[in-house]
């Protein structure tokens, strides 16, 4: 191994142990806990090493979102892959997986989709990991959205309503006991199967 190969892999190797460290610290605390300083004695580097990877903490939070797109594609499809019920029954388990990702990443969820990450969603420039967990979502929603229904306009929609439950049930705001029914309602009133 060469030593610019060491170099990259060890750049690489930091990169990714700021951003673990900044997810971790913020499903502790939360993301106002979350700063460069913190960051830097955590990770045991100076802040300058910090800013030579990322120029901030938005960009932090940025590449904590990418991690969890990633991580909620791969959820998505093996929640589907999983079930033999048929086009409804993965519909479900979708809405399921992504309600129940949801629930156990706040500080992920909420840089994914709440905070700014300095990252473009439906657009050219989109990040392939934002378009990667949009794809897991159409790849099920697709499939029920009914005839005339534009797939990808149907997968916002129903995507919408699970990110309104989400936020609204982590809120207070929508009984937590009240999930399952509330998933069967949006199954059954939006999938056509």
């Amino acid at each position: 191994m060469s030593v610019q190969e060491r170099k990259q892999r060890e750049r690489a190797e930091r990169e990714r142990l700021i951003v673990a460290t900044a997810r971790e610290l913020a499903e502790q605390q939360g993301w106002d806990a979350v700063t460069t300083r913190r960051l830097a004695e955590r990770i045991e580097y100076s802040q300058p090493v910090l800013y030579s990877h990322f120029r901030g903490k938005r960009e932090i939070i940025g590449a904590v979102a990418l991690d969890g797109a990633t991580e909620m594609a791969a959820v998505l499809r093996a929640a589907t892959a999983a079930t033999a019920a048929g086009p409804r029954g993965r519909v479900a388990a979708l809405a399921r997986a992504y309600l129940d990702f949801a629930a156990a990443n706040p500080a992920v969820y909420d840089a994914m989709f709440q905070l700014d990450g300095g990252l473009a969603f439906a657009q050219e420039s989109t990040p392939e990991q934002l378009k990667d967990a949009f794809a897991a979502l159409l790849e099920t929603l697709g499939e029920v959205a009914g005839e005339g229904v534009h797939p990808g306009v149907f997968t916002e929609v129903f995507w919408a309503a699970l990110h309104g439950q989400a936020t609204l049930t982590r809120a207070g705001r929508l009984p937590a006991e009240l999930i399952e029914s509330r998933v069967e309602l949006l199954v059954d009133r939006l999938a056509v199967v």
